[in-house]
């Protein structure tokens, strides 16, 4: 394989102070949540509502997110023992482990769960564009091999990507020959993911004012959310293709969109049980 274009190398960024050690991933994670807490509390405030309870609500994301994504890894595997690896923050796994999560806290604390979720969609897609940077910081979920213009080659990501890990880990084929210790060139998927969830939340955020009801907007996150990640399945290094030439992730991108659209549907027009966005004004 020649590596016309492979120029770029990208090393994980780690910084200690004393015996800490803070990286890439975990500053991006931590700066995910940030944003979502401030979104979500604006645009509560911003529609009138109390947006006090936010702050339960992300906390309540960070652990049922922590553990949706490494249960999630788990089942893939199909090894228990992935529960205590560092590895295994799946995307999905996450995603539902923090709707499960947040709509638990928001039911026992009373809160419209429409209400909740119509401001979740812009803050989760906010946070996604935040936090995958961080994916790009450590050289983890990159994509497959590639010599194109962009190629980067990860010597130090998680793992690396050398012909030997490239063929034991996602089964690619490579010319017969190479030395297995040779760094190949992939595609950047996490930068691809960077601006698509941007993309995501500016047509959400364009959209924040609609006049449909509670929890439509989340239903288009849904949509735009399963869509984004079923195309960056074709170009992302995996070997779980279960599902005839689909993905365990594109299958579920699937039930996403379903669900997105439906969900749309139900809450297209403003009801008596089904209201709109802002508060309604007091009466004495």
């Amino acid at each position: 394989m020649i590596h016309i274009y492979a120029s770029i190398s990208q090393n994980a960024f780690t910084y200690n102070i004393g015996r800490f050690e803070f990286t890439g991933f975990g500053i991006a994670v931590l700066a995910a949540f940030i944003i979502a807490q401030i979104i979500a509390q604006h645009e509560l405030w911003r529609r009138g509502h109390d947006p006090a309870p936010i702050s339960d609500l992300i906390f309540a994301a960070v652990i049922g997110g922590l553990l949706g994504g490494k249960i999630y890894y788990a089942i893939l595997m199909g090894d228990v023992t992935a529960l205590f690896s560092r590895a295994g923050l799946v995307f999905w796994g996450g995603l539902m482990g923090g709707i499960v999560a947040v709509l638990f806290v928001a039911s026992r604390k009373h809160l419209s769960l429409y209400r909740v979720a119509d401001v979740g969609g812009i803050s989760v897609a906010a946070a996604y564009a935040v936090g995958r940077t961080g994916c790009w910081a450590v050289g983890d979920d990159y994509g497959r091999p590639w010599n194109g213009p962009w190629a980067v080659a990860f010597p130090n990501g998680a793992p690396a990507t050398t012909v030997e890990n490239m063929t034991r880990l996602f089964h690619m084929h490579f010319p017969a020959g190479m030395n297995p210790l040779e760094v190949v060139s992939v595609h950047p998927t996490q930068l691809y993911e960077v601006i698509l969830a941007f993309v995501m939340f500016l047509i959400l955020w364009r959209l924040r004012d609609h006049k449909h009801a509670e929890g439509w907007l989340f239903g288009l996150y849904c949509v735009l959310a399963g869509v984004e990640r079923f195309v960056m399945e074709i170009f992302r290094a995996k070997d779980d293709r279960f599902f005839g030439p689909f993905t365990t992730a594109q299958v579920v991108a699937i039930g996403f969109v379903i669900a997105g659209i439906i969900i749309m549907q139900s809450r297209r027009n403003i009801t008596a049980t089904a209201p709109g966005i802002h508060a309604q004004p007091r009466t004495a």
